[in-house]
């Protein structure tokens, strides 16, 4: 495999713009769980090896079951295993992701705002646009787990 460029070093100005939005993302009301169910969930769908690697590894350290990190993948299929709350994200992570699959439907945005007010919400999208982000650069610079 051909090394590719490392887009911190050659757009550094681009790459801060990246991790600012993960500051901001660090200061809003979303809890770690839920962070780390959007990173893994987007990052699975998108078949982003690094970023499966890190966020299993962090939603780990923040006390993530193994049961609900492996199960993740068929959240729908699973009674029980993920809070209403959790399953409202899921699917609004889903569809994001897969804009191009007919974009957010009405039915999850609104079960979205059944537990979420509109920061929150706000917040939410951003977390999911920004582990999009992150996703496509890995991918398209094939960065590897260490």
């Amino acid at each position: 495999m051909e090394k590719r460029i490392n887009v911190g070093q050659v757009e550094p100005e681009a790459y801060k713009a990246l991790v600012g939005l993960e500051t901001y993302l660090a200061a809003t009301t979303i809890n770690k769980t839920h962070k780390e169910l959007i990173k893994i969930r987007a990052s699975q769908i998108n078949g982003c090896v690094f970023c499966i690697n890190m966020h299993t590894t962090d939603a780990r350290k923040h006390g993530e079951t193994e049961q609900r990190i492996y199960l993740l993948n068929a959240w729908r299929e699973v009674a029980n295993l993920y809070t209403e709350e959790e399953r409202a994200i899921l699917a609004l992570t889903e569809e994001m992701t897969l804009i191009a699959n007919g974009g957010v439907s009405d039915e999850t945005y609104q079960k979205a705002k059944l537990f979420f007010d509109d920061n929150q919400l706000a917040q939410l999208m951003i977390a999911i646009i920004a582990i999009n982000a992150w996703n496509r650069m890995a991918i398209a610079t094939q960065m590897q787990p260490a």
